[in-house]
């Protein structure tokens, strides 16, 4: 029997006794809920409802002959896992209720005689409950779209990771063996990440890992500490992972040159890029940072137009290393500048652009030498040995990564790099920390 209460709502009930009082008695109390209500007098009348009606919820009495309530809301998880499940029952009988509970995972049980408001509100709840299990799914089934939607844009990427295909295998080589600690794979992944996607820049091409060092080298220069150091090199490797989604086109283009819809994209990368990292909670800080790179100390900048010290420190400082090296190669103007030029654009914009304190960190960091003397010592690769220590990162020809600066070499890492460098037919230098006893 079916009684539609109302065309437009999509929710139906089935109530399910042996007793045409007890239908009746739930039919007249549901009926100013607005929902569509199928009856059945048995189990098995139920289950054949079932077979050819949605149904969002089930009511079902515990006795009944034939197919007792726990018999039928067992075959109703069982084959209409999503319908929900509530037994009423109107004897005390523990055992059988327990054994419903268990075989037909009801949400609920009640007892006769119910109480009119609580069924009521136990019937909305539940219909609630469901409605949002179904909105996870229907969420999870999005984001596993989404996924695919990002794999099929990055498919313009094909030609060119093919033309590396020996490169990365020779990194992915390094990358088995650069299991020593759990922080140190951590970071050289995330590097590796990041030139990976630098494969697209052309010219460009390492940018990420310049501004990654030149903002670390700022942080511990501004006496910033050790695992804000690591966010803000990690926000330098992956400041431009919004940009994955721009067309080769865009990419190549000055900022300047940009239609005022590419700038519009462009302004929106900051954001893209710190919502792809969220879901890392060890990015989380590195994210924060990223969003809030091109924040401008006096608040004309994007995002938010957050202003002067409310601007998180790394994202300051990140802000000057991206544009002291974007003014180099390019990005940010029609011209390249000297890296002196560079340093002087950003001191002019010092206080309204730029926070103070970090052009002031710039200047001076600009004015020391790049390595102290007996930082570092280099060694042919035809001398290292395991157990020396990296005192740069270790690149290919085109400026990919291949280890991280800090990694300690083992035999078999030596060979890697030995066989590489034959191959490739280098005369590598390898740059190690001098206080390193080979083994």
């Amino acid at each position: 029997m079916t009684e539609e209460i109302s065309p437009e709502t999509p929710l139906t009930l089935l109530l399910v006794d042996d007793e045409p009082s007890i239908l009746s008695a739930l039919r007249r109390l549901f009926r100013p809920c607005g929902y569509r209500i199928l009856t059945s007098e048995s189990g098995a009348g139920g289950l054949e409802i079932l077979r050819q009606e949605s149904v969002d919820l089930v009511i079902s009495d515990m006795r009944m002959p034939e197919m007792d309530g726990a018999q039928f809301l067992e075959k109703v998880r069982a084959d209409w896992p999503r319908v929900v499940r509530i037994l009423l029952t109107g004897y005390a009988d523990i055992t059988a209720t327990v054994n419903a509970i268990n075989k037909g995972a009801i949400y609920r049980y009640i007892s006769k005689p119910w109480d009119d408001n609580d069924i009521v509100l136990t019937v909305r709840d539940a219909l609630e409950w469901q409605r949002l299990q179904s909105e996870n799914i229907r969420l999870l089934a999005l984001t596993q779209t989404q996924n695919e939607e990002l794999k099929s844009l990055n498919a313009g990427l094909e030609a060119r990771v093919k033309e590396r295909t020996i490169e990365l295998e020779q990194v992915n080589g390094f990358l088995n063996l650069a299991n020593d600690t759990l922080k140190q794979s951590f970071l050289v992944s995330i590097k590796v990440f990041s030139g990976l996607m630098e494969l697209r820049e052309g010219s460009a091409g390492g940018h990420a890992r310049r501004v990654a060092d030149l903002s670390r080298k700022l942080a511990i220069h501004l006496g910033v500490d050790a695992k804000a150091q690591q966010d803000i090199f990690i926000a330098g490797l992956l400041h431009d992972i919004g940009k994955i989604g721009f067309s080769d086109a865009m990419l190549a283009k000055s900022v300047p040159k940009m239609t005022s819809e590419e700038s519009g994209r462009y302004r929106k990368h900051s954001v893209a890029g710190a919502s792809a990292l969220m879901p890392l909670a060890d990015l989380k800080a590195a994210a924060d940072l990223i969003r809030a790179h091109h924040e401008r100390f006096d608040g004309q900048g994007f995002p938010e137009g957050t202003v002067g010290l409310a601007i998180p420190v790394g994202a300051r400082i990140l802000a000057v290393a991206n544009d002291y090296d974007g003014l180099q190669i390019g990005t940010l103007s029609d011209n390249r500048f000297n890296a002196e030029d560079a340093k002087t654009l950003l001191v002019k914009s010092r206080g309204k652009r730029y926070c103070p304190t970090v052009i002031d960190a710039l200047v001076e960091l600009l004015g020391a030498p790049r390595e102290e003397p007996g930082q570092s010592r280099e060694v042919p690769v035809t001398q290292i040995r395991a157990g020396m220590i990296l005192a740069r990162d270790l690149l290919a020809r085109d400026g990919a990564l291949l280890l991280a600066a800090d990694y300690v070499l083992d035999a078999n890492l030596v060979r890697e790099i030995q066989s590489y460098a034959r191959r490739e037919a280098l005369s590598l230098v390898l740059h190690v920390k001098p206080n390193a006893t080979p083994r």
